[in-house]
């Protein structure tokens, strides 16, 4: 199969290629996935950046349903940036799907701060891997990105079919743009090679694993961070970047781990839905279609840390999008939604984090 399915791209790089690759896409199309297209147990799946907050938990995941054969390498074994180790990971490994979710994020500190290395690291990692997953026969692909890729004043809900409808937000558009050339690739090797590469785009993560550095964190590890600190101390007040008037979505990472798994064993019908949609093609949100105020999440996080002062916002700092809800009906319309509720991952999240400081 795998010589080919080569032998198939080779000649698909041909002058010559156009109505030949047409059925060539169909037809492998019907062979690497047949009618139900679930991950056999044994299927050889590789988890870029098994290590960081969405990797780490799509591994726990794939491994409590009895997945046992997970390629996983560091960033020191396998620098994904590298593109002569990466073809020689994929030539040698032949994963049989890929979850990309290997990148470098940040908040909006580190946003702003280091935005070539943001644009540079993830294009990287994304070329590398999905060219060399399409050139290797991966089944299946998909590419985690964030609803960050949106204009920062899109209409709310934010639809699939927004995407560079509008201005970036400016603290994050390095990441951003790389994100969404992330996807324009899955789209490009779909159309052109007849790959089988889907993007998904999570909402604000948070979870065990999550990155609680108060200068290049989220606002919610970094919040986490602050009243647990404030609470050991035995301080009066936390103060809060920010008016605390924007409105966010937040997704426990374990609900994404839980969504991915779900659409990489989607039936051949409905994933080939998701890849040929007409106005979004190979592109699907995932969240929880709620939305707080960072106000409201601060008094949560207060509450779940058990510290009993105040909370000071301070306006004269950044505020980012003001509003930003994924529009989750295209996942929903499938069969999936989220399970574990806002107070709830705090809670969890909170007694992660302390734990680990043991």
């Amino acid at each position: 199969m795998k010589k080919a399915l080569m032998a198939g791209r080779n000649a698909a790089r041909g002058p010559a290629s156009g109505v030949w690759q047409q059925r060539w896409t169909k037809r492998t199309r019907r062979q690497l996935c047949g009618k139900k297209c679930s991950m056999d147990k044994e299927a050889k799946i590789y988890i870029a950046g098994h290590r960081g907050l969405v990797g780490s938990a799509i591994v726990r995941k794939l491994e409590s349903e009895g997945y046992g054969n997970l390629l996983l390498r560091t960033s020191v074994e396998l620098d994904l940036r590298n593109q002569t180790k990466v073809a020689a990971f994929f030539g040698q490994e032949q994963p049989d799907y890929v979850f990309l979710a290997a990148a470098r994020v940040g908040g909006i500190a580190a946003n702003s701060s280091f935005p070539a290395d943001f644009i540079y690291d993830n294009l990287a990692i994304q070329n590398n891997v999905i060219h060399h997953a399409w050139l290797s026969g991966v089944k299946r692909l998909l590419f985690l990105g964030s609803t960050c890729i949106y204009p920062k004043l899109a209409p709310q809900p934010i639809k699939e079919e927004y995407l560079l409808s509008g201005p970036l937000e400016s603290t994050n558009d390095a990441y951003a743009i790389a994100k969404i050339a992330g996807i324009k690739m899955c789209q490009s090797y779909n159309r052109q090679h007849g790959a089988r590469f889907l993007a998904a785009m999570p909402t604000n993560l948070y979870g065990p694993n999550d990155n609680f550095d108060p200068e290049t964190s989220h606002v919610l590890p970094a919040l986490i961070r602050k009243f647990h600190e404030a609470k050991l101390d035995g301080r009066d007040n936390v103060v809060v970047w920010g008016s605390g008037a924007p409105k966010r979505e937040f997704l426990h990472v374990d609900d994404l781990a839980d969504a991915s798994l779900f659409l990489m064993n989607l039936h051949e019908d409905d994933f080939s839905a998701l890849l040929d949609h007409q106005s979004t093609p190979a592109l699907i949100n995932i969240g929880s279609g709620e939305e707080v105020t960072i106000r409201e999440l601060a008094l949560l996080i207060r509450e779940a840390v058990g510290f009993t002062g105040n909370v000071v916002f301070d306006p004269s700092r950044p505020d980012g999008t003001p509003r930003k809800l994924s529009d989750v009906e295209k996942i929903r319309a499938l069969g999936w939604r989220h399970k574990i509720g806002l107070q709830e991952g705090l809670l969890r999240t909170h007694k992660w984090y302390a734990d680990s400081l043991c």
